[in-house]
């Protein structure tokens, strides 16, 4: 994938965990009212402050990110389902 994001965006690549319930049953995604789950693949530069300085990012390529159901943008890339979210949106990095 040849995306590069702009500024303080990342772009995310699903997690597909399809869920099950304690008696077995799988629960839609339309079910769930979680935050989503996703892999960052590809990040921008940073945010650029009011001063004209550069933020770096908090997030990096290979985190494991927490999202809100309904954020950013998808798009498709190659039959893939990708999301481009603002870094704002990030609700917190899994840790493994």
């Amino acid at each position: 994938m040849n995306l590069k994001p702009l500024k303080d965006r990342v772009v995310v690549k699903y997690s597909d965990e399809p869920e099950k319930s304690a008696g077995g049953l799988y629960i839609p995604d339309t079910a769930k009212e979680k935050p989503q789950r996703g892999e960052i693949v590809a990040v921008g530069s940073g945010k650029i402050t009011d001063d004209g300085k550069v933020q770096p990012m908090e997030v990096k390529i290979g985190d494991v990110v927490l999202f809100e159901k309904y954020s950013g943008s998808k798009i498709n890339i190659d039959d893939t389902e990708y999301l481009i979210i603002k870094e704002d949106d990030i609700l917190g990095i899994v840790e493994k």
